[in-house]
């Protein structure tokens, strides 16, 4: 893979890297070290995934070696379920971390005796101006933030910051700040906070600290404990490297990470804030994390996406260093890719109608062998059973047909998918309704041929009625109707789309799909890709998800 890499692409971070790495470079002669470091407050989405193969992918295509970190030094939301979803989720791209797996909760002890030693050099002080004094503090462009306690004495500021740790305040009541410049024009520079005071329990630690740092504290540190040598990261940070570099230089370790930023991942009709995809589980707008509307990983996993559709997708878009938003539509053409090269082909029929066959045997079947890929020769064949009474779709018969409808209409000839030809001669109706429409075949025309040279424009496939199992299946159309749910004032929820599912639940599909297992993926002949649902299909009752459609359907 990291030959294949190097051949094909090369973006800016390559060029950064390859800098570092020649001869005279910072990193001259040491293996590429990166890291991954999510927060494990909610699941992986497609965001994420573009990260994530920055990090894994660049350390892979300079034989380097990458960490996956659990970023929960903000114990609020944190959970050890999201911890095991982000490492699975890694794990079925395709990546791993060997034995290099750290919580920046492992830190605390080393981070804290950091801010000890920053407090004792004069680089550090304790704050008590509340939230609110602070903003108000934090001056404009051109006047200077204001901070009364930036001469605390160092004594005073270490007794304080360790009766902090010991829980001696409240929340809110003092701040650790760093001392570097009030009159910057980088506002993170103007004494920013490194630590705050919070008695919540941590997911991990318990309650053995009501002290924790901030990410522009910790982060750097964590890195050089690490020996990080290239910190890549989303470009909303860019701001934040000169403290990020401030840090290193001031903390005392012997590594100096290089941070690089790249610009984030949008995706037209979706949102990727993990608040507003929380709200979206919490408030039971969608059945979970894992629901198949859903951007994240797991979501997409369940709906049928594979590993190689959205590295593809994540290779296609490259790496920026300005924020764009990218088609959905994109992301479904690399999936239909995928499915077309690799997908077993089977028939389905969604909404189905009986087909009687009135001059074919009650009392026999027959057998025709069907390609199951006719894009892979490795594929073999399968074999399908036609007998008198067949299934099709609904759609595939009109009483009064249209200039141009090429489908079963009385007197209209038709080929069934890989069986025979038949000529349309009526149906039965209840009330307004077909239930069931008749045919006559032509022997002479097995496998579809026309020995005659007789034009046949339509083709539609079919289900034997004697030989196939029941099925749910499931239709998803992209969850926000509206382009753009993030933009301006807009409320997302109100850009909810009301018909992002359809559920049929008398489907009728081959027989050997009534046991089909995930994640195995279809493409279900004329109606698109589909996949098992890993999470409600049982054996005998099977339920598909569409993945996408045989073509973009997507609405603009």
């Amino acid at each position: 893979m990291a030959e294949v890499l190097e051949q094909e692409y090369k973006n800016f971070i390559h060029s950064f890297v390859e800098e570092d790495i020649a001869p005279g470079g910072q990193f001259e002669g040491m293996p590429v070290h990166t890291r991954f470091p999510p927060e494990p407050n909610g699941y992986l989405h497609i965001g994420h995934c573009k990260a994530l193969m920055i990090d894994f992918g660049t350390a892979e295509k300079y034989h380097g070696i990458c960490n996956l970190r659990m970023d929960d030094t903000n114990p609020a939301k944190e959970d050890t379920e999201y911890v095991d979803a982000i490492q699975e989720d890694i794990h079925w791209l395709g990546f791993d971390w060997d034995d290099r797996f750290f919580y920046g909760s492992d830190y605390f002890e080393q981070t804290y005796e950091i801010a000890l030693k920053l407090i004792k050099e004069g680089h550090a002080y304790v704050c008590q101006l509340s939230a609110e004094e602070f903003k108000a503090n934090r001056g404009d462009i051109g006047v200077p933030a204001v901070s009364p306690w930036r001469e605390r004495p160092v004594e005073e500021s270490l007794d304080l910051f360790r009766r902090m740790r010991a829980g001696e305040f409240p929340d809110g009541a003092y701040t650790l700040r760093a001392k570097i410049d009030l009159a910057s024009g980088n506002f993170n520079m103007r004494d920013p906070v490194l630590y705050r005071i919070r008695h919540v329990e941590h997911h991990r630690q318990g309650t053995k600290w009501c002290i924790f740092p901030m990410y522009d504290f910790a982060h750097p540190i964590q890195d050089t404990l690490e020996g990080i040598t290239h910190s890549l990261c989303s470009l909303e940070y860019e701001d934040h490297r000169p403290l990020y570099n401030w840090v290193v230089e001031h903390s005392g370790l012997p590594a100096h990470p290089r941070q690089i930023e790249f610009a984030r991942l949008g995706i037209n009709y979706t949102v990727m804030s993990k608040r507003k995809l929380r709200k979206l589980v919490e408030e039971n707008y969608v059945s979970g994390w894992d629901d198949p509307r859903m951007p994240t990983l797991c979501g997409l996993r369940r709906r049928g996406y594979t590993p190689a559709s959205i590295r593809d997708f994540c290779e296609r878009i490259g790496v920026a260093k300005t924020p764009s938003t990218v088609e959905y539509s994109l992301l479904e053409a690399c999936l239909r890719d995928d499915l077309n090269a690799h997908a077993q082909r089977a028939m389905a029929v969604l909404r189905p109608v009986k087909l009687t066959i009135t001059n074919f045997p009650e009392d026999i079947a027959e057998n025709f062998d069907v390609e199951n890929n006719p894009m892979d020769e490795n594929a073999g064949t399968r074999k399908v059973t036609f007998s008198r009474n067949l299934w099709i779709e609904e759609e595939d018969f009109m009483e009064e047909a249209p200039k141009k409808y090429n489908r079963l209409f009385p007197g209209n000839e038709v080929r069934l998918k890989g069986a025979y030809i038949v000529r349309c001669t009526g149906c039965r109706k209840e009330g307004e309704r077909v239930v069931e429409v008749f045919a006559e075949y032509d022997p002479e025309t097995r496998g579809g041929n026309t020995p005659d040279g007789r034009k046949v424009r339509g083709t539609i496939h079919w289900v034997d009625a004697n030989n196939c199992a029941d099925a749910e299946i499931r239709l998803y159309d992209n969850l926000f109707a509206d382009p753009d749910p993030d933009g301006g004032d807009k409320d997302f929820i109100e850009c909810l789309n009301p018909n992002s599912l359809e559920v049929l639940t008398a489907c009728k599909v081959e027989r050997l799909l009534e046991n089909a297992e995930a994640p195995a993926g279809y493409q279900f002949l004329r109606m698109g890709y589909f996949c098992v649902d890993n999470k409600d299909s049982k054996p005998g009752k099977p339920v598909f998800n569409r993945a996408v459609a045989l073509k973009d359907s997507f609405k603009k």
